[in-house]
């Protein structure tokens, strides 16, 4: 016979804890973070705040479904439960496969975080979570259960009581508690209660049938149907309050046939692939949509260089200026606010701070057109993957009704990056080239967390997917990581699988498809999920995914294609010095693979203002074209040339002179001119009222090509000059929640728990000192010196109270080395380290038990 005894059973969370190992106690940590902030001082303090309602609220929240139907099925459940009545709960008497496969990982996750506790002949769900999850008159289970017999019955006369055990044939007690129990027993007897509701009329069972499911309460009236009256009688129907009743939980559990859920769910739906591309064709897609995403962008702060459009007096950009800004990028609104924000959140764009405050590129932006175009990508992308600021939000209402604008406040949910990477993790999970059916991504994820905050109760099913904001940001993921080019096709692409830290899937590639609608079958294979990466691993990542990225995106080209309709075509991303020249030159008429440009007048004569000259402008266009020059577009810049400079407008208010009277007199004779109220100051000089920049616009509305001049009477050169703002940071994220505790984090954190619980439950001998009201013990200053250097000979581990110079009281076991000049030095295992005291300090001291 073994004289091994077994370990005692647990009788509180803080027992069970301090049976944990630290492996299991850092899991748990890592999983509640909120637990360790601060640190608690001991185990109790621990298991204390692991059952606070807002952590336990937090916890279930992060719970995937089937771990959240276990833990409503022991809600239900007897306190404690054996893993027997727990798996009928789940699996039904019946049985089932697949959950009784699945239960020990469910139950194991609870576990894991502290939400159960007990071996498993004595289950037990933490009190708070049991108070969220229970059936209640206000707050129906979500398992559609109602109360037990015993709390149905509690308000009941005993006389009724007794009524009720007598009909259904069971003998009469002396006292309400045993007529309860007896009642019980018979409910949960399948085989008698089979027999009693054989002898149940038709209708009786059809009332019973539309309670079974929940929600179990129903309408009575005064003199209720015969049909309801057979069941009052019996108890199979209870009464709550006047004109309640509810269906006890052991008849419907006994009608489910021992089932808490209608529907188990005991492994996640798997994310179906909707078609197969080449891996090749994604990438360059994805290579595609990324070089687009770059153009878009710089479109978009080439657009704000001179100064963007005003911040509001809230934050953000108005309706109209976000309008002003998808006509100018040629996208929607919601896409222009994606690119908005992602500048934004790239630290590319910021509010430069003025009285009259705009937006405007900041200096990074600068240094961020210098570099490679895939690192510029990369560098977008791990913005939007980590960015709290969510775009899709734009044009809502806050809580308090009002307008959510893009780039103001309002906009941060701290749950968008874990969102968007779960999302692309589970692409990741496919095999290189499919591409995942949206609507399976939502199941999945929405079996990952069932749960969500609600701010009448503290948690909810979620029973509005459409609703719900991890489902819209799950849609907006999708489409954003398209728009992005992190995927392409709706297939993740080998620089997206990079810039995540993952590998490609272990499957067998996938097979070009007969045609693009062919579905593609695939087999769920569970997987761990893909942890988030430290901003140091991230930057590594971001660098792969650049040089994976880089081969794919298109050279610039230096040439364009010049046509004899007065347009050149651009058969690709022109190099950047030849595309902001031609922008100046001429106007984009289209966008797309190829650009297209339009020379007109006006945009010969802006490239004339800016500086160049007609040869200059001709050598441009002959270095440039693969093709001639067509003799109409040089005939163009010559008559515009020609034209450019004949008049001058210098500040007078204005004044306009020309070697030519005859041009003169043609300008004060067109009405088109009364509104610059021109006068003659000499055969070849006219004064206006209008500033000149009105002059200059007005002459040229009537056909003509004046030239601004200064006050020497040189010809003022029109540049746009650029507008930065002062230097800004990127937006930080808002956390959800404490971050997740690194491994230095936790094992310092977990052994600051362990000294603290050694502490506070070390065993003392019989001849403990007195305590103070606070538990520190208390001894004199002569008993605590003597002690103290006996403890330095013999290296004995002492038990004292301490109190700081802030006045805080706590517990120590330290061991002492030294004691001398009213210090006493000691390794504290409380802190882990060697410390001096101060013995005025020190309340007492008592010694240690020997085991």
């Amino acid at each position: 016979m073994s004289t091994e005894e077994k370990p005692a059973a647990p009788r509180s969370l803080a027992e069970a804890l301090r049976a944990r190992d630290d492996a299991s106690l850092a899991a748990l940590l890592r999983s509640r973070p909120d637990l360790i902030t601060p640190v608690p001082t001991d185990l109790t303090q621990l298991a204390t705040r692991a059952g606070t309602r807002a952590s336990v609220v937090r916890a279930l929240e992060r719970l995937d479904r089937f771990a959240l139907q276990t833990a409503e099925a022991l809600a239900v459940a007897a306190d404690p439960a054996t893993y027997e009545e727990l798996l009928g709960l789940m699996a039904g008497d019946d049985g089932d496969p697949l959950v009784a496969a699945a239960l020990p990982r469910g139950l194991g996750t609870l576990r894991e975080q502290a939400l159960v506790w007990g071996a498993d002949d004595r289950l037990r769900l933490v009190r708070t979570a049991r108070e969220l999850l229970a059936p209640t008159p206000q707050h129906p289970s979500p398992t559609g259960l109602g109360p037990s017999v015993q709390e149905a019955t509690a308000g009941m006369s005993p006389g009724r009581i007794q009524e009720l055990v007598t009909v259904v044939g069971l003998p009469s007690t002396h006292d309400s508690v045993s007529a309860t129990a007896a009642l019980t027993a018979l409910f949960t007897d399948r085989k008698r209660m089979s027999a009693l509701l054989d002898e149940a009329p038709a209708e009786s069972v059809e009332v019973l049938e539309r309670l079974v499911w929940g929600p179990p309460y129903g309408q009575v009236t005064a003199d209720p149907a015969p049909r309801l009256r057979w069941l009052l009688d019996r108890g199979l129907l209870l009464p709550t309050a006047p004109g309640t009743v509810v269906l006890p939980r052991e008849v419907a559990l006994h009608l489910r046939g021992g089932r808490a859920h209608r529907t188990p769910e005991p492994v996640p739906p798997p994310v179906e692939a909707a078609a197969a591309h080449r891996p090749q064709v994604v990438d360059a897609t994805a290579a595609g949509q990324a070089y687009t995403a770059l153009a878009t962008v710089e479109e978009l702060l080439k657009d704000w260089d001179e100064g963007g459009p005003a911040v509001l007096r809230a934050g953000g950009l108005s309706v109209r200026d976000l309008k002003r800004t998808a006509v100018a990028l040629d996208v929607s609104e919601p896409v222009a606010a994606f690119w908005v924000e992602l500048a934004y959140a790239a630290g590319l764009v910021a509010s430069d701070g003025e009285a009259d405050e705009r937006y405007a590129a900041t200096p990074a932006y600068d240094e961020w057109l210098e570099q490679p175009a895939a690192q510029r990508w990369a560098r977008l992308a791990e913005a939007w993957l980590t960015a709290t600021r969510t775009a899709g939000l734009v044009g809502g209402r806050d809580a308090k009704d009002r307008a959510l604008a893009a780039l103001g406040p309002g906009l941060d949910r701290s749950a968008a990056p874990e969102v968007r990477h779960r999302v692309l993790s589970l692409l990741a999970e496919l095999p290189e080239g499919a591409a995942a059916a949206g609507e399976s991504v939502l199941a999945r994820l929405r079996w990952e967390r069932p749960l969500r905050r609600d701010p009448q109760r503290d948690i909810q099913r979620d029973t509005a997917p459409e609703a719900d904001l991890r489902v819209r940001l799950a849609q907006w993921a999708l489409s954003e990581a398209e728009l992005l080019g992190v995927t392409g096709r709706g297939a993740l692409s080998a620089h997206g699988r990079a810039l995540l830290g993952a590998h490609a899937p272990a499957h067998a590639p996938v097979e070009d498809p007969e045609g693009p609608g062919d579905k593609l079958p695939v087999h769920h294979r569970p997987t761990p999920p893909l942890e988030p990466l430290t901003p140091a691993e991230q930057s590594v990542a971001s660098a792969t995914a650049a040089r994976l990225l880089a081969p794919l995106l298109p050279e610039p080209l230096d040439h364009v294609l010049l046509q004899a309709d007065l347009t050149a075509v651009a058969p690709g991303p022109l190099q950047r010095h030849l595309a902001d020249l031609l922008g100046v030159l001429a106007d984009v008429e289209s966008k797309g693979g190829a650009t297209v440009y339009r020379f007109t007048p006006a945009s010969v004569r802006r490239a004339l203002d800016a500086g160049r000259s007609a040869s200059d402008l001709h050598a441009f266009l002959a270095e440039h074209s693969r093709t001639p020059v067509p003799q109409p577009l040089a005939y163009l810049i010559d008559d515009v040339a020609r034209r450019h400079g004949h008049l001058r407008v210098g500040a007078a208010s204005a004044y306009v002179r020309c070697d030519d009277d005859a041009l003169l007199n043609e300008i004060l004779a067109d009405k088109r001119s009364a509104g610059l109220r021109l006068r003659r100051l000499a055969p070849t000089v006219l004064a206006a009222q209008a500033d000149p920049a009105t002059l200059l616009e007005g002459l040229r509305t009537m056909g003509f090509a004046p030239a601004a001049e200064s006050a020497k009477g040189d010809v003022l050169i029109t540049r746009a000059h650029a507008h930065r703002s002062p230097p800004r940071t990127p937006p930080e994220p808002v956390p959800e929640g404490p971050p997740v505790p690194d491994a230095t984090l936790l094992g310092a954190a977990i052994r600051a728990i362990r000294a603290g619980d050694l502490a506070s439950t070390a065993p003392r001998k019989s001849a403990t000192p007195t305590a103070t009201g606070g538990g520190l013990p208390r001894t004199s200053s002569a008993e605590t010196l003597a002690t103290m250097q006996a403890a330095v000979l013999t290296g004995q581990a002492l038990w004292i109270g301490y109190v700081n110079a802030e006045g805080a009281a706590s517990q120590r076991v330290i061991a002492p080395v030294r004691v001398e000049g009213g210090f006493v030095t000691a390794y504290d295992h409380t802190a882990d380290e060697v410390r001096t005291y101060p013995l005025h300090r020190i309340t007492g001291v008592a010694e240690l038990a020997d085991e």
